[in-house]
């Protein structure tokens, strides 16, 4: 088993590969790319450096993976990171070139799909960041949210602890990026009521791992990137969350009963389990319905813990997942979750 490492940190003024190992969306989607490149470097002081493909829908594997080796090969390229998610990432995995990646270890900031990745760089010794894409958080209407540039900021440029901290407020239901008014002002938020917490009667500290849950899915039915022996998963802190397409209650749990199956669950020392997205145009819930899919999921998840892990700590909506803010969990970094203080520190 590979310990993975920090990879050396970017600053201010450095250059950053901006790629699209999983959907070319900047392409048919460029406003909420160029206003993420732009905060790149207004907020964040770097210099986005485009790949070939990450602004052509329907790239193959091939040109995907080549943009990812020749970023991480670069020697003035200090981070990458994904503009968007996708569906497909699965299919480059065959053709990264683990050694060239791990002799050339720098930061990765991506999420959705690109948990294929995040959990391949764990696996070559390298540790990424799950969080902010350049699309979706970067190009966030009215501004980026405090929390989650705060979050970024720390994971990009500092090392050591970081507390993560619950949302006032949260928002999961997105407007048009082909429509220019979108960006002219903040989206609309409802109030949250923070972290629920259960079994919370202990001090747990472990190296993260997971990711989209539906993800974690394809990858186990795939056999890539899961280790064989479950023990290699010994006291890490398993981190889900779930997407757009807003899988139903029973595949949550189904997903979850196949991942204890193989006898996974009641390896982790704890679960977080991000926020559910409970709103996408192809399935536009009301708030009361949002409030019944969310609760819903919440059951699944204890029905699956129930069974394969009882008395394992979970804390449900931390701000990890598909919906905002959103903050950055180090992939393969360390995760301190303290039951009585109700606290949650990362180190970046």
């Amino acid at each position: 088993m590979i310990t993975p490492a920090y990879p050396p940190k970017p600053s201010p003024g450095d250059r950053i590969a901006v790629v699209s190992p999983a959907s070319g969306l900047p392409g048919p989607f460029p406003l909420p790319y160029e206003l993420g490149l732009e905060r790149l470097r207004s907020v964040y002081g770097l210099e986005p450096v485009e790949y070939p493909a990450t602004r052509t829908m329907g790239a193959t594997p091939r040109e995907r993976a080549d943009d990812l080796h020749a970023a991480f090969a670069d020697p003035d390229i200090k981070a990458v990171i994904a503009s968007i998610g996708g569906d497909d990432q699965i299919t480059v995995l065959p053709l990264l070139d683990r050694e060239l990646i791990r002799a050339h270890p720098k930061p990765f900031v991506g999420m959705s799909d690109n948990t294929n990745l995040l959990a391949f760089l764990r696996n070559t010794g390298i540790v990424g960041y799950h969080g902010a894409s350049v699309m979706v958080e970067l190009g966030r209407p009215g501004a980026m949210h405090p929390l989650t540039a705060d979050s970024l900021r720390a994971a990009l440029f500092t090392s050591g602890p970081y507390e993560l901290r619950p949302a006032d407020r949260w928002n999961d239901v997105d407007r048009d990026w082909a429509d220019p008014a979108t960006f002219d002002e903040e989206p609309q938020s409802r109030p949250s009521t923070g972290w629920t917490w259960v079994n919370a009667d202990r001090v747990v500290e472990g190296r993260s791992w997971g990711g989209n849950l539906e993800i974690l899915g394809w990858l186990l039915m795939a056999d890539r990137e899961i280790a064989r022996d479950p023990a290699e998963y010994d006291g890490d802190v398993l981190f889900l969350e779930t997407s757009e397409e807003l899988p139903s209650a029973a595949e949550v749990f189904r997903t979850l009963r196949n991942m204890g199956e193989r006898g996974l669950l009641r390896r982790f020392s704890a679960l977080l389990m991000a926020r559910a997205k409970t709103w996408s145009f192809a399935h536009p819930n009301s708030p009361e319905e949002g409030t019944r899919y969310a609760a819903d999921q919440r059951e699944a998840v204890l029905r699956a813990m129930r069974i394969y892990a009882p008395g394992t700590p979970i804390v449900f909506d931390v701000d990890c997942g598909h919906t905002d803010p959103q903050l950055v969990i180090p992939y393969g970094g360390t995760v301190r979750v303290d039951g009585p203080a109700r606290r949650i520190t990362v180190t970046y």
